[in-house]
């Protein structure tokens, strides 16, 4: 998850939780459910997919990396082991471009970095949507008034943490082709067979 994303999450959460407390003492009972939403969208069945295309695509990237990193060390070893013997001006030479391709080494990691970042967006995106909808779903189903993201609250009881029934829901479809609630707090639709 990105960092925007949890920053946004952890911001909302509080000012949903600020809004719900300040609620709570003008109105009657109130639900309230948590969730862990990365562990929700890590685990899915797309989530657990997504994770090991990264490590594969990871993992080929750090062995590239790798071996580059390697091939310089060994440049950079040679360079010192000749730099008594070589004259001054091809040494700075070499040393030049060296420097230069481990720039450019620096270079490829930042990129290899940014096309990460970006695959996992990719990848992660449409389970976290998928998650989200699910979420609304339980929370319309059980008459939840707000869920609040685990990561934001210090303690809560498990009976209130809705992340396995949402991991459970997603994984056997329910979470496709999911309507969206109405705003106004009125029951969905039902669907026509």
């Amino acid at each position: 998850m990105t960092r925007h994303r949890i920053v946004s999450a952890l911001v909302s959460s509080a000012l949903a939780l600020a809004l719900f407390l300040f609620a709570c003492a003008a109105s009657a009972q109130q639900k309230v459910a948590v969730i862990d939403v990365q562990r929700a969208v890590a685990s899915t069945e797309d989530g657990l997919r997504a994770q090991a295309t990264l490590k594969k695509l990871f993992d080929s990237k750090q062995q590239e990396l790798n071996k580059k990193q390697n091939d310089l060390q060994r440049q950079r070893e040679e360079i010192d082991k000749q730099a008594k013997v070589l004259p001054k001006d091809a040494l700075e030479k070499r040393i030049g471009e060296w420097q230069k391709q481990m720039m450019d080494l620096q270079q490829i990691f930042v990129e290899y970095n940014k096309e990460l970042e970006k695959k996992q967006k990719e990848l992660t995106d449409p389970v976290f949507e998928k998650v989200m909808s699910i979420i609304k779903r339980l929370a319309t189903s059980d008459n939840i008034d707000l869920v609040v993201d685990k990561a934001t609250v210090a303690y809560v009881r498990g009976d209130l943490d809705l992340t396995d029934r949402c991991i459970q829901m997603y994984n056997s479809g329910a979470g496709a082709a999911a309507p969206a609630a109405p705003a106004t707090g009125a029951p969905a639709p039902q669907q026509k067979k």
